[in-house]
C-alpha cells in the first residue's frame, strides 16, 4: 500500500536530498514549503546551502515532467506540488492564523479527505521536524512522523568499551606477551553478550577494531586488564599506564586512560571523544595534539576550530579584524592551552610561549565556516563542539582531512546550541555510529567529570 508523505520546510533544510528517501511512495510538497524554502536560499550558512540545493533538484524534477501533477523517481516513487492552500470550512476557529505552518496541515487534512471519500485507505503521513507541528497534526488526527534519516539513538550510543570476565589464565597471558590473538576474546564476548552484545540490538556479537575491552577476572573482580584490539581487528593489545604525562596531563580515570591511548596512537586518524562537561574531552585532545606537534614533530601544526554558536543571546556583531572577533568564541581554548603551558614559577613564560606558537603557525585556531573548499594535511585537527554540526557538516570536515592528518572530534550530545538538532541528529553521535568498525576510527564515552566536585554534580543534578 503507497503511503503519502506531506514533508515540512524543515525537512529539506535539514537535508535536501530528502526528496530521494522515501522509497515507493508519493512525496507531496505545499506550495508554502517552496515559498519558505525561497527565503532561506540567500543565507550564507548550511541552511541557506540546504534550500538552495532543494531548489535545484527540484528544478531538475521540473524538467522531467509536470511537478503538479507528479514526477517520477528513480527510487519508485513520485514526487507532486500542491498548489492550493485547502482551507476547510470546520477547520475556522480551530487554527486562527493562516500562517505557513497551517497551510501544510490543510494540505494534509485536504489529501487525507480525497482519499476517503475516494474509498483508499492509503495513509497520509506528515513528515517534520518542528515538535509543535507535530503535536497540532496529531490533535487534527493526521499521522505524522519526525524526519529520522541519519538519527542515532542516543541511548544506545557505541560507547567504545566492553567489560568481559575472563579467566585468569588469559589475562595473565595478556600481559606476558602484550599482544595476543583476538579469537579467544571474541569467543568470550560473543558467549556473554549473544546477540544484544553491549546494547547493540539486531546485530551478531562482535567486537569493533580500535574498542577497548576491560577484561576482569572471573575468580576477582578487582583484578584484571585493559586491553584494545587493533586497528585490523586480528589482535589484541594491552593497554599500558603512560610513563611520562603529555603536556603534564595523565588520565585520572579509566576512560581518560583510553582516550590518550587513542589520541597518541598515529595508526587512528579519526578519534571522536563524546561525555558530558567536564569530562576533560577538549583539555585531553589538546595535550595530545601539543604533544604531537611541539615535543614529536608528527604534525606540522595543530588546528582548532569550533562552531558558531552562542549560549543565550548574542552580543551583535563584534569589532576588530578577523582574530579579535574570534577571540570570544575560542576563549575556552584558550584557557586549556594557557593551562597546559602554565608555569608553576614565570606566569609571564606560558603566554610568551603561547604567542610564539600562535604567531610561527604552530597552533592556528579558525572558525569552521571557513573550513569547506581546503585540503588539509600533516595537521593534528581538533574540531570543539562538534555536537552543534548537522550529519551533512561532520561529513564536509572530514573530508578535508589531506595525507597525514588526524582528525579529533568532541562534544557533548546532551548541551547543543544548534535550533536543528538534538542529541539523536546531531553530527557528532551520527558519526560515532557510522564509523564504528572501521580501521581509521576509535571513539571513547567518557563518563566522570574531573573539573571540580561542583562542577560533575552539576551536570549530573541539573
Amino acid at each position: 500500500m503507497p503511503k503519502h508523505f506531506v514533508l515540512d520546510t524543515n525537512v529539506f533544510l535539514h537535508n535536501p536530498r530528502a526528496l530521494f528517501l522515501f522509497q515507493e511512495n508519493e512525496i507531496i510538497i505545499p506550495i508554502t514549503v517552496i515559498e519558505e524554502i525561497d527565503r532561506f536560499k540567500k543565507d550564507f550558512n548550511e541552511i541557506g546551502r540546504n534550500a538552495r540545493l532543494t531548489s535545484r533538484y527540484l528544478d531538475e524534477l521540473r524538467l522531467q515532467g509536470n511537478l503538479m501533477k507528479g514526477v517520477p523517481l528513480e527510487s519508485g516513487g513520485h514526487v507532486r506540488v500542491d498548489i492550493a492552500a485547502h482551507k476547510e470550512v470546520e477547520m475556522n476557529g480551530i487554527l486562527l492564523e493562516n500562517n505557513a505552518d497551517h497551510r501544510i496541515l490543510w494540505c494534509a487534512l485536504h489529501l487525507q479527505r480525497e482519499l476517503q471519500r475516494n474509498h483508499a485507505d492509503e495513509p497520509v503521513i506528515v513528515v517534520t521536524k518542528d515538535t509543535n507541528l507535530r503535536l497540532k497534526a496529531h490533535a487534527l488526527g493526521l499521522d505524522v512522523e519526525d524526519f529520522e534519516n541519519a538519527k542515532v539513538n542516543i541511548d544506545e550510543l557505541y560507547t567504545g568499551r566492553v567489560d568481559v570476565r575472563a579467566p585468569n589464565a588469559l589475562i595473565e597471558r595478556i600481559y606476558q606477551e602484550n599482544v595476543i590473538d583476538a579469537a579467544p576474546v571474541k569467543q568470550l564476548y560473543a558467549a556473554q553478550f549473544g546477540e544484544d552484545a553491549g546494547g547493540r540490538a539486531g546485530e551478531a556479537p562482535r567486537l569493533y577494531p580500535n574498542e577497548f575491552v576491560h577484561l576482569i577476572d572471573e575468580a576477582d573482580e578487582k583484578s584484571g586488564a585493559l586491553t584494545r584490539l587493533d586497528p585490523g581487528g586480528a589482535k589484541v593489545e594491552l593497554v599500558r599506564k603512560l610513563k611520562h604525562a603529555i603536556c603534564n596531563i595523565t588520565g585520572r580515570n579509566r576512560e581518560q586512560r583510553l582516550a590518550l591511548e587513542l589520541l597518541m596512537d598515529d595508526r587512528v586518524r579519526l578519534v571522536t571523544l563524546v561525555g558530558m562537561a567536564g569530562t576533560g574531552k577538549t583539555l585531553l585532545a589538546l595535550a595530545a595534539g601539543l604533544q604531537k606537534v611541539v615535543n614529536e614533530p608528527v604534525y606540522q601544526r595543530l588546528l582548532v576550530s569550533r562552531p558558531i554558536y552562542p549560549l543565550g543571546r548574542e552580543l551583535g556583531f563584534l569589532p576588530g579584524d578577523l582574530e579579535e572577533k574570534l577571540r570570544p568564541w575560542m576563549q575556552p581554548i584558550f584557557d586549556n592551552l594557557e593551562f597546559l603551558l602554565a608555569s608553576p614559577t614565570d606566569k609571564a613564560a606560558q603566554y610568551t610561549r603561547l604567542n610564539e606558537m600562535l604567531e610561527d603557525g604552530r597552533i592556528e585556531l579558525e572558525a569552521l565556516t571557513y573550513i569547506r573548499g581546503r585540503s588539509i594535511p600533516n595537521v593534528f585537527l581538533l574540531i570543539d563542539e562538534a555536537q552543534n554540526l548537522t550529519p551533512h557538516e561532520i561529513k564536509t570536515t572530514i573530508t578535508r582531512v589531506g595525507e597525514g592528518t588526524k582528525i579529533v572530534l568532541t562534544g557533548d550530545p546532551y548541551q547543543i546550541d544548534n535550533p536543528y538538532l538534538d542529541s539523536n541528529s546531531n553530527g557528532l553521535t551520527y558519526v560515532v555510529e557510522r564509523m564504528k568498525g572501521q580501521a581509521l576510527a576509535g571513539h571513547v564515552t567518557l563518563v566522570k567529570g574531573e573539573r571540580s566536585p561542583l562542577a560533575e554534580l552539576a551536570a549530573t543534578v541539573l
